[in-house]
């Protein structure tokens, strides 16, 4: 998870809350938390980087519809990072007591 963009990881974490979610999907949720557009070419590039990476596997619904889900990879990554941010979220609220 260490080398992915922070778009990258936000990408997995809308796609862990979601049921197979397409691309749309996934881009509407971004737009409104990052209250601006995403265009098709940031998307879709960094899905694919996802799915090369062995994080999500991208399924097909039709010919034109394509959906996502975390592999167990993906999982692990993402509850690694939460263990990860937690301890450093404790150690800030040791500090500061």
């Amino acid at each position: 998870m260490h080398d992915l963009t922070g778009f990258q990881r936000d990408l997995l974490y809308v796609i862990a809350g979601k049921d197979e979610p397409h691309g749309l999907a996934i881009k509407e949720e971004l737009e409104s938390y990052y209250e601006k557009e995403i265009h098709h070419g940031r998307l879709y590039p960094n899905l694919d980087t996802l799915v090369d990476k062995g994080l999500v596997d991208k399924g097909q619904r039709d010919r034109r519809t394509n959906y996502y889900v975390l592999t167990d990879r993906g999982r692990r990554e993402i509850e690694a990072r939460r263990e990860w941010e937690q301890n450093h979220l404790e150690e800030t609220a040791s500090i500061s007591a």
